[in-house]
């Protein structure tokens, strides 16, 4: 079932107008689509995050502008870092019988192998844009790590599809791997191994501390 969100037309833009807005519990908002003229609204903020909650960052939502019902999407939201407030939101008017591209999150589950024997793991990749029908966008993406080791990763094409969505990005991106653990010494094992080599003996001259 979807969601029904209220929402109001606004026609002033002052600043001052919309920080009241914004005092009085509500966010300004941003309608748009290929079938619905630009609108300006406001909603409450409490039931936007709600709706969030209850129906995922991708969720389908039928916004009520004045009794007027448009089926969306919350594409974007601008955040106010200090109060981690939701201060304005875009909301896309979609078809849903037409695919549309979306950005999904990753979600890593499941314990390392190589995480408990020391490794390090690193993400540099959080999400993925994909192609779907607004019903079939996931709210986010599960990629289980469980049997990686250490030097090991994990891209783009190794991702399980639960669903009938389309991932765009290249599928040789790296999404997380296992770094080797820190060795403590590894300055002085690198001057080591310079000492043995008869070409590295120039760089084995200084010594540590020295610049």
């Amino acid at each position: 079932m979807t969601t029904v969100l209220q929402a109001k037309e606004r026609s002033d833009f002052r600043n001052s107008s919309l920080r009241q807005l914004r005092e009085e519990g509500n966010i300004p908002a941003v309608v748009y689509g290929t079938k619905i003229d630009n609108k300006s609204v406001y909603i409450n903020s409490a039931d936007l995050i709600k709706t969030i909650r209850e129906n995922g960052r991708n969720g389908i939502i039928s916004l009520d502008i004045n009794g007027s019902k448009h089926e969306v999407i919350l594409s974007d939201y601008q955040q106010d870092p200090l109060r981690n407030e939701i201060i304005h939101a875009d909301f896309r008017a979609v078809d849903m019988s037409s695919e549309i591209n979306a950005e999904v999150r990753l979600v890593l589950v499941g314990d390392a192998e190589g995480v408990k024997a020391g490794g390090v793991m690193q993400q540099p990749v959080h999400a993925v844009t994909i192609t779907a029908k607004p019903d079939q966008i996931p709210s986010s993406i599960e990629v289980d790590v469980t049997n990686l080791q250490i030097g090991e990763n994990l891209t783009i094409a190794d991702i399980t599809s639960g669903g009938d969505y389309q991932i765009n990005d290249d599928p040789e991106e790296v999404i997380v791997s296992i770094l080797p653990p820190k060795q403590v010494d590894e300055i002085d094992s690198g001057a080591q191994q310079e000492g043995g080599s008869p070409e590295n003996e120039e760089g084995g001259e200084a010594k540590p501390g020295e610049k």
